[in-house]
């Protein structure tokens, strides 16, 4: 057996990051993330993310699976790369020309709590059978992401009901300003080559609009823009999860930067996550 890793395929996380969904959750966490304006400066200040868009969503997806089925060493190397970015990176507050780092713990915190909260709701609202014990078991596994990225472990929410009074407290803190309209206009109309753009139309619109209708109520109020009813929104969650599953693994997986099927070969078959290896 190789080095399981900083999860290992007995964690929750090993085997809930296989699932497909979880492209849609990435997207409604980007939604969430830029509610928080301190936040979203941090990112828009200092990147082009209308140049470099697609990059950066494969950065964001590449670290994830570096840390749930990397070595441990390549999981602690991915995240003193992203401390160390975060470290020489400031934002100006244009209101009142404060200057602050992007690294404060507040807004990793906010950042860490919209991806979290993003994965178990898209994935258990479409299907993904999980219990609440096993959600709550979820939520405290990611003390270990939240370290990684400079965060004190034990100021991070550990479970469900922890997580929801986190979101309560931060409500005031939230608007829908500029730069948040930045992204949901990317997200909406992401830069793509003049031959990509039917495929643009047909499909990206559907999944970032499935990724939007799934944020709680009080995003779609700040935006300002309605999203369908719950339970309709619930169907075309279950629905996409359905299709996307039905997708051989294997297939899936071959997508770059294939590391579900890199850990299968340094761990063995009995690695491959599956949900009803949930423990």
């Amino acid at each position: 057996m190789g080095d399981p890793g900083l999860f290992t395929p007995r964690s929750v996380t090993w085997q809930l990051h296989g699932d497909p969904m979880m492209w849609v959750a990435g997207i409604r966490a980007l939604y969430l993330q830029a509610l928080l304006p301190r936040a979203v400066r941090g990112v828009l200040q200092n990147s082009d993310v209308r140049r470099d868009a697609w990059g950066r969503l494969r950065r964001t997806a590449d670290f994830v699976g570096t840390t749930t089925y990397g070595t441990t060493e390549a999981a602690e190397r991915a995240g003193a790369r992203v401390r160390g970015i975060h470290r020489g990176l400031g934002a100006t507050d244009p209101d009142s020309g404060e200057r602050y780092g992007v690294d404060e713990p507040g807004l990793l915190l906010w950042v860490h709590c919209a991806e979290i909260d993003s994965y178990l709701h898209v994935l258990r609202r479409s299907g993904y059978p999980l219990t609440d014990a096993q959600a709550d078991r979820y939520i405290a596994e990611h003390r270990v992401s939240a370290r990684l990225v400079g965060l004190d472990p034990a100021a991070v929410p550990a479970s469900r009901s922890r997580l929801a009074a986190y979101f309560e407290d931060m409500r005031p803190h939230l608007a829908a300003g500029p730069e948040a309209r930045d992204v949901d206009d990317f997200l909406r109309h992401p830069p793509v080559h003049p031959l990509l753009l039917p495929a643009r139309e047909l499909l990206w619109r559907r999944v970032a609009g499935l990724a939007y209708a799934a944020l709680p109520p009080y995003a779609h109020e700040l935006y300002g823009r309605p999203a369908p009813a719950p339970d309709v929104v619930t169907r075309r969650l279950r629905t996409t999860g359905t299709l996307l599953r039905r997708i051989p693994a294997r297939v899936r997986w071959q997508l770059p930067p294939k590391h579900v099927l890199r850990a299968m070969d340094r761990l063995g078959p009995a690695a491959r996550p599956a949900p009803h290896k949930v423990p």
